[in-house]
This record gives structure tokens, sequence and C-alpha cells, in this order.
């Protein structure tokens, strides 16, 4: 079973001006990260704004990425309901992805005993076929305990844990849980990805600069603590100003300084956060240059 080891990219979904999915960027942002060495590319995450698009356009993007792209395409499957998440699972089957994320009901908060009734459920309806990841989204859906982790992971219904919350408490937790399964687990959250160590990596920063976290893993899993010295200041910079603005919005902005068109976020910012924005602007315009030369220079 596929513990999809490297960088799989937290991508970002293009909107166009009316909020739909905009194919074409979609498609251009596919090229670039497989370009620059994914292992992997995951649709419809948090960083994907997964809520704020249509069943119909999520299976959409997912059946024509997965002809696009030349990696492995994962797919978020989250929803407010077992009946849509099921209904996704089952397309997103059908186009060939490789794996399904998926995180607990967003909206209300839950019980524990009521995430492992979804998660049983969920396994039963959707009948296998096609690999399942728990995903623990703490900041956007209720939190997946270690005692449950290892309960839903000891059924052999689920293929390993996303722990996307940041928290080095919560992921050292899950982490536990995994291991007691003999069952990987991915690391989430960019703030985390360095004390991840060379494991696999899911990246919401990998969606704008490729590259650099390409480079930055591929030096880990060689030991090369030289290389690693130079290249963790630039990523810990650009993790540092996307921590400072509402998810995805930093990213979203950077691809959007490196050419793509990626649209407007889901929810604008208010005005009062456009000085930070602008200051992400200059800073990421004098410091892309630099990125680019160290990450192929690494």
């Amino acid at each position: 079973m596929a513990d999809f080891e490297g960088v799989n990219v937290a991508a970002l979904t293009p909107r166009g001006k009316q909020g739909d999915v905009d194919l074409g960027v979609a498609f251009e942002l596919v090229d670039m990260l497989c370009r620059a060495g994914a292992a992997g590319i995951a649709l419809f995450t948090a960083t994907g704004e997964y809520a704020a698009f249509s069943p119909d356009e999520r299976s959409r993007l997912v059946y024509l990425a997965r002809k696009r792209s030349r990696v492995p395409v994962l797919v978020g499957v989250g929803s407010a309901t077992l009946e849509i998440s099921v209904a996704l699972s089952r397309e997103a089957r059908q186009a060939g992805a490789a794996a399904l994320l998926l995180p607990p009901p967003f909206y209300f908060r839950y019980q524990q005993d009521d995430i492992h009734a979804f998660y049983h459920q969920f396994a039963q309806q959707l009948g296998g076929g096609i690999p399942v990841w728990l995903v623990n989204y703490p900041a956007f859906t209720t939190p997946i305990e270690p005692t449950t982790a290892v309960c839903l992971l000891e059924t052999g219904w689920f293929a390993g844990m996303v722990d996307a919350s940041g928290d080095r408490a919560a992921y050292a937790g899950l982490e536990s849980a995994a291991a007691r399964c003999s069952l990987p687990i991915l690391a989430g959250h960019d703030t985390l990805l360095l004390e991840a160590g060379a494991r696999g990596w899911l990246s919401p920063a990998a969606s704008a600069i490729p590259e650099l976290v390409v480079a930055l893993y591929r030096a880990l899993a060689a030991q090369d603590r030289a290389r690693v010295d130079r290249l963790t200041p630039l990523f810990q910079q650009f993790v540092s100003f996307a921590n400072s603005l509402p998810e995805p919005a930093v990213v979203k902005l950077a691809a959007a300084l490196r050419g793509l068109k990626t649209g407007p976020l889901a929810v604008p910012l208010p005005l009062a956060r456009e000085r930070e924005i602008d200051r992400f602007r200059e800073w990421f315009q004098g410091w892309l240059p630099e990125m680019k030369k160290m990450a192929v220079n690494a």
C-alpha cells in the first residue's frame, strides 16, 4: 500500500470570476507541480477550499486532473454530510484517483463516538477499492483524538493518517497512533514538515513554491545537513507569512505573483489586511529570484 513518501502538494483550486473552478488555470498548476517534482497532487483539501465548491465541480476537476497529471492524484472528499462524501469518493475512485483524504464532517462539532460512527459507515458504504486516509483538520472540523484514530486504523479499512493541525502535541499523538497500527502518517501542515523529517509531506506551501519544498525534502532525505541549513530559512520565512493570514491567502497570492490566475479567495480579506498583503507582495517579489536560484542549486 502506497505511503506517499515525498512532497504531496495540497493544491489550490483556481477560481473564475463567478467563483467556479477555472479548469485552464488548474491544468497549468498541475503541469507546474509535476515539473517541480511533486510526488502527488492532493485536490480539495482545506488549501483547495473544498467547502466552496459543489460536488459536481469537484468531481469534474478530479476526473480531468487525473487525466492531466503525471503523478498520483489524491482527492479530498470532506463535506458536511456522509452522503456527499461517499458520492465524491465513488466518483474519485471511478476516475482513477490514487487515494481519498477524508476529514470529519465540517460545520458542526461532534463527539468522538460520532466521528467513529461516521468513518465506520463511510467504509461500509464505499466498500473499498481505493485507499482512504483519515485527516485531522481541527481548525475546520472536529479533531480526531489518538484513541479514536487507533480504533479506526485497527479496523484495516484505512490506509493511514494525515495530521494538518500544525500542533506538535496533536501530531505526536497521532503519529504514535499510526505507528501502533504499523501505518504511515503524512504531515499536512507546513509548520511541522521539518519536524516530521523525510517522511511523506502534504504541503500547502508547495502549491506556490514547489521547487523549494521539493529541494528541502530531498535534502532531508539525503541527510545533507548543509543543504538543509541553506534552504530551511527560506522555507520558514514563507511559512511565517502564510500563517499570518487566513489559509490559503498567502499561497494563492504567491501563486498569482508567479503568473497563475488563481482567482479570489472564497471569502475576501478586509481592507485592514491590505497593508499585510502589500508587505508580503513586496517581500515575495524580492525573495522569489533567490529562492529559485538556491532551490535549483540545491
